[in-house]
């Protein structure tokens, strides 16, 4: 299974990097503690004043808002999922508790300022492209699965060959490849618009990440798509086609 940044993608956005971090056997049924301890953490933090959630002029986030307005939305309607995550904690002082999987990768990407999420690996059919939206394109969102959308064709999305699996890059995420307390492989991902100056950042988040996984996985493997290297082979490598 192969996971490509389109050459249209990488014209429209020359400087992006995204991480994917393949961990295989990977624990469900149990609390991932420093998911855990790290969130309660964070919260604690804000609450006390310590440390406040960085707002759309932070130079990680103001590049997803450039991108999202080049789609056609509002990003403070319509936000990137870091900022999402970032307006709840200074709304609330807390983040939601989801699974070990799902607390890891929003732990990691508020401390670090980039958008997160994850596939379960075994939902999804054929290859996944990183592209722009086409005609036909359809999506359900996360929680609802009988409900059918079009994405626009300015967004960019990942899909695979059956459907839509992000809206707007990183919004929302579809239902059918949700992480569930079933999933045994996981593809996590981290991303920067702005990997010539946040690529370091980028690469110490993944790492940060793939520790707290390795506690809760078989195994995990870390590797990077970008300009220069479009395409990330997450299975092995006999079942993986190249297009270049």
């Amino acid at each position: 299974m192969m996971f490509r940044l389109s050459d249209e993608v990488r014209a429209a956005f020359p400087d992006t990097r995204i991480a994917f971090l393949v961990a295989v056997g990977v624990r469900l049924d149990r609390p991932w503690r420093a998911a855990e301890a790290g969130l309660a953490e964070l919260e604690h933090r804000c609450q006390a004043g310590e440390w406040s959630p960085p707002g759309e002029d932070d130079d990680r986030i103001t590049p997803w808002h450039q991108a999202y307005r080049s789609f056609g939305v509002n990003p403070r309607r319509v936000s990137p999922s870091v900022d999402s995550l970032y307006r709840r904690l200074a709304r609330s002082g807390r983040l939601p508790r989801i699974s070990g999987a799902v607390d890891a990768y929003n732990l990691i990407s508020v401390q670090h300022g980039f958008p997160a999420g994850a596939f379960d690996l075994a939902n999804i059919v054929g290859d996944v492209s990183i592209r722009f939206a086409r005609d036909g394109d359809v999506f359900s969102p996360l929680g609802e699965p009988d409900t059918v959308e079009h994405a626009g064709r300015r967004e960019v999305v990942y899909a695979d060959d059956k459907s839509v699996l992000t809206r707007c890059w990183n919004h929302r995420d579809a239902d059918r490849t949700k992480v569930t307390a079933s999933s045994r492989a996981v593809v996590f991902i981290l991303e920067t618009l702005t990997a010539e100056q946040h690529g370091r950042a980028l690469a110490e988040a993944a790492a940060q990440l793939a520790d707290i996984v390795a506690d809760n996985s078989a195994s995990v493997r870390t590797m990077f798509v970008d300009q220069s290297a479009p395409e990330a082979c997450v299975t092995q490598p006999s079942t993986c086609t190249s297009l270049g």
